[in-house]
């Protein structure tokens, strides 16, 4: 099977898929939690220029995630500063002040998501036929050593 890649959103049948790109030009939000039609929680991308840097804001309960996908930051998280970069990640509970500072050369696009009331657990279940989440094939060991099975 093979399909062209995706831009602009495409609702189906009980999902929604897009690229950033297609959610937007220049800087500022990307709106994933409107234009996917998510309900569950928040979602929204932000892309900021070299040397931008975002006010400092807390939320009264929303827990949020920030995923760093592309671009080098700062993650100023009360008086305490964590720089990250492509694939990092930071949770931040609702009372904790936050403000962001691209300090790479080149834009910085992150992915924030929040919510509130919590993990649902583990409820996955193998379509009929399946008999591994994984597919057909192996995966790697972990970087403790353990299966990710």
């Amino acid at each position: 099977m093979t399909a062209e890649e995706i831009r602009e959103p495409v609702e189906g049948d009980g999902y929604a898929v897009a690229s950033l790109d297609g959610l937007g030009e220049g800087y500022g939000f990307r709106k994933i939690r409107r234009s996917l039609g998510v309900t569950a929680f928040g979602v929204n991308a932000i892309v900021i220029p070299p040397g931008f840097e975002t006010g400092r804001h807390y939320h009264d309960a929303q827990e949020e995630l920030y995923f760093i996908h592309r671009g080098q930051i700062e993650i100023d998280l009360d008086e305490t500063t964590h720089r990250l970069g492509p694939g990092g990640v930071a949770r931040v509970d609702p009372s904790t002040v936050r403000r962001i500072r691209n300090v790479g050369d080149d834009d910085a696009t992150y992915v924030v998501v929040g919510g509130k009331d919590g993990y649902v657990g583990r409820d996955g279940q193998l379509a009929e036929g399946e008999t591994s989440r994984y597919g057909s094939s192996p995966l790697p060991h972990t970087s403790d050593g353990a299966d990710q099975a």
